[in-house]
Formats: C-alpha cells, sequence, structure tokens
C-alpha cells in the first residue's frame, strides 16, 4: 500500500476495509468474530475493539495458513459450530452471499466449501481444480500451475466454510511448499481432499465481491465500484441522482424516495436526508439531517447539523456542529453558522457569521452581521427573540439579548441588552463638512 497505515484500516466509502468484511459476516450471524492481526497490531486493535471483535496475534507472519494455525485455541472450543475464514480485504462482499455459502455447505455435509468466481482472464489468481464429480481437489497458485491448469478461469476468491473437526484433523499437516517459507490456507484443500473429506465450492453471482485491496490503486477502483453499487440501491429506490459518478453517498446514510443529490454531493457518516429535499451541486453533509422540501445549495459544508422541513441553506454556507436551522428558515451566501439554533421562518441571507445563539422566529438578521461570542477566554451566548430585525453590518458582543420585535440598526456595535420592540443604536454620529472635497481639490500655492 506504501502507506505508514495498517491495510485493513484504508477506507472504502468511509469505512475501514476489515469494517466492510466485519458487517457482511455479522449479517450472517456470526460470533464470536476473531481477526488475526500482525503487522500495526495494535492500530487495528484500537480500532476495532469497540465493536466486539476477538483478536488473536500472528507474530511471526507466516502466510494464510499458519494464521488458521494461531487462531486454532479460538475454534477448537467449538467444535459443533461452521467456522467461516476470510481475508479482511474484501469490501465489496455482501451478507447475502456469505449466507449462500453456509447453506450449501450444510446441505453438502461438506468437510470445507470454499467461494469462487468465474474470471475472463485469471491472471495470478490460485485456480480451483475440481474432480469430475465436481467436488474440489486443489487449489493451485498461478505460479505454480501447468499451461492446462492455469487455462482454468474459476479462481479462489479466499473465502472459507470449514467443519472444524476435520479441519483440526489436517491442520498440523500444513506444511510450507514454497520458497517463502510461508503456510498456505490453500493446501489445506488438498490436505482434506486426499484423506478423503468432501470439499465443495460455490461460485458467486458478482466476481468483483471477491476483490481485494492490495494497493493505493486497487483501494480506489473498489471505492469506484462500491459507489456504483451503491448510488444503484438508491436510484432503485425513488432517489433522483444526477450525476452517479461523482455522488457519494456513505454505507450509513439514509436518503428518502424522491431527494434530489445533485453532481459533486458528498453525504458521509450517519447523515439523513428526506423525502423530496435537494443537496448540491458539490455539497459535503457530514453526520447532518435534512429535512423534507429543504435545499442544500451549491458548495456548502454540513457538519453534525440538523436543517428542518422546507429550509434552504447557501451557497457557500458552512454549518458547524450543533447547528439547527428551524423549518423555512434561510441560510445564505457565505454565512457561518457555529452551536446555534435558527427558529422557523428566521432569515440570515448572507455574509454573517452567529455563534453560540438562540435566535427566535421569523427574524432577519442582516448582511454582514456577527455575533461576538468569544472574549479571548471564554465563550458567551447570544440571544435574538423572535420578531427581531439586525441591521446590515452589526455587531453582538455577547452576552447579549435582543428583545422580541425589538430593532438594531445598520452598522452598530450592541453591548448591552436591547429591551422588547425598542430600537438600538450604538454608532458614532455622521459629520457632514460641505465643500470639503472641493477645497481639498483645490491648487495649493508654492512651487
Amino acid at each position: 500500500m506504501k502507506s505508514a497505515r495498517p491495510k485493513v484500516l484504508h477506507r472504502v466509502l468511509g469505512l475501514p476495509l476489515l469494517e466492510h468484511v466485519r458487517r457482511a459476516v455479522a449479517a450472517v450471524g456470526a460470533d464470536p468474530v476473531t481477526a488475526v492481526v500482525g503487522h500495526q497490531a495494535e492500530a487495528v486493535r484500537e480500532a476495532f475493539a469497540p465493536l466486539g471483535l476477538h483478536f488473536v496475534h500472528q507474530e511471526p507472519q507466516k502466510g494464510t495458513g499458519h494464521a488458521v494455525q494461531c487462531a486454532r485455541e479460538e475454534f477448537a472450543a467449538r467444535p459443533e459450530r461452521t467456522l467461516l475464514v476470510l481475508n479482511g480485504d474484501l469490501p465489496l462482499l455482501r451478507g447475502e452471499t456469505l449466507r449462500h455459502l453456509l447453506e450449501v455447505h450444510r446441505a453438502c455435509r461438506a468437510a470445507a466449501t470454499l467461494l469462487t468466481v468465474v474470471l475472463d482472464d485469471p491472471g495470478a489468481y490460485g485456480r480451483v481444480l475440481r474432480n469430475a464429480d465436481g467436488q474440489v481437489r486443489a487449489i493451485v497458485e498461478a505460479r505454480d500451475a501447468s499451461e492446462q491448469e492455469r487455462s482454468v478461469r474459476e479462481i479462489n476468491a479466499g473465502i472459507y466454510a470449514f467443519e472444524v473437526p476435520d479441519l483440526l484433523g489436517v491442520l498440523s499437516g500444513l506444511q510450507p511448499q514454497n520458497a517463502q517459507g510461508e503456510y498456505y490456507i490453500t493446501d489445506l484443500v488438498g490436505l482434506l481432499s486426499s484423506a478423503g473429506r468432501a470439499v465443495h465450492a460455490v461460485a458467486a453471482a458478482d466476481p468483483t465481491e471477491a476483490l481485494g485491496v492490495n494497493s493505493l490503486q486497487e483501494l480506489a477502483e473498489a471505492s469506484a465500484l462500491l459507489q456504483r453499487r451503491r448510488n444503484g440501491a438508491l436510484m432503485a429506490a425513488g432517489v433522483v441522482i444526477e450525476d452517479p459518478s461523482s455522488t457519494w453517498v456513505g454505507l450509513d446514510v439514509e436518503v428518502a424516495p424522491d431527494a434530489v443529490l445533485r453532481a459533486g454531493t458528498h453525504l458521509e457518516g450517519h447523515t439523513r436526508v428526506g423525502e423530496g429535499a435537494s443537496v448540491g451541486p458539490f455539497a459535503r453533509l457530514v453526520d447532518s439531517a435534512v429535512g423534507a422540501g429543504a435545499s442544500i445549495l451549491d458548495h456548502c459544508l454540513l457538519l453534525e447539523a440538523v436543517v428542518e422541513e422546507g429550509a434552504s441553506i447557501g451557497p457557500f454556507a458552512h454549518l458547524r456542529p450543533q447547528t439547527r436551522v428551524g423549518r423555512k428558515a434561510k441560510v445564505g451566501n457565505f454565512v457561518e453558522i457555529k452551536k446555534s439554533v435558527l427558529g422557523a421562518g428566521t432569515k440570515v441571507p448572507h455574509l454573517s457569521y452567529v455563534g453560540d445563539a438562540v435566535v427566535g422566529e421569523a427574524v432577519n438578521v442582516g448582511a454582514g452581521t456577527i455575533t461576538c461570542n468569544y472574549d479571548g477566554t471564554h465563550k458567551h451566548p447570544t440571544r435574538i427573540e423572535s420578531g427581531a430585525f439586525v441591521g446590515s453590518n452589526s455587531t453582538l458582543v455577547a452576552p447579549v439579548t435582543v428583545g422580541e420585535g425589538a430593532y438594531v440598526g445598520a452598522g452598530s456595535t450592541i453591548t448591552e441588552d436591547v429591551p422588547k420592540g425598542a430600537l438600538a443604536l450604538g454608532r458614532g454620529r455622521q459629520v457632514v463638512k460641505d465643500g470639503w472635497a472641493a477645497a481639498r481639490r483645490a491648487p495649493r500655492g508654492g512651487k
């Protein structure tokens, strides 16, 4: 991967590679789930321990077969259970595919069943060799295969179901058969077959499910495939995606039917978009909620924010965490809102900063208004009550309250509370000097 980050922590559609695999096995009720870790093990443990994974340390790392041997105590304690073994870098694997694999495995009463895919160009993948009766007799690596074996198009996906007693019967016989001195899990297939145990294979309907990730290019390719799959499912459910190739929707995002996602939209985390809402183009929402019929316009950034039904945001607006924009409210061009609540119908149309504030309903905040919430040591609140009007280029020095229906004159600096229904002016008196400009331009004496 040419990266300091462990491979399984690299992200595809917002989730680490290993999380995609964890979710696939969770979908079939696998429990417990054990991750065999080696290189940068502590980073993987730290990331996944909160999700309930068990860990086995493999040191040194001597191949996939050795990884299974390291985990022997984990599965040997449950000999009545079927054991799933799979690679940790399969972001496109579906839970339903694992479910089908297990169903076939149990129906055939096999010692082992592996998932395979059929490729037009198998390249360097290991070939699956079958007996005349269709059972698997061996998996041979491409570099070790004969010309006839290399013509086989069925390859191993790196996903196995084992009966634990059968696996234990051959596991100690696994030996390194290569120059690297590594123990390959694929050799277990040949050992089981030689011992007269049935080994079956199930071909996945979608070959992309077997695609592992071993480089940043493959990571990007997997991301594009998963993005296409995700967007296809959303459109099938009634979401309008105007440009699927540039629209990115995380797996934990919820988008209601008739919502419109325009070009360049990125929806991340646990974002929710309501029915009939419109997002984009070129908007990014993280862990945010957008109500029905709301509009998030061009080039907006929303982080942990809530936008209620029918509200309008942007273009070029920034909603920071703990912001809530009320029903049919408006946040316009180049406005930043931080940790504030805007009431229904309130308007902050342009060029303003509102921070640590509670703003009532039907308030108008003029262009260039700033709530001065930070004194250099502490943050302080501003309160603007319903129906108030704040003129353009006003500065509200917190803590301060503008009462219900009050007016703040344009260009004012407000340092004291404004009573309900009052007008507050906090600016220097204008001075006009007639003829001053003409006098200044008049010729002066001297050289």
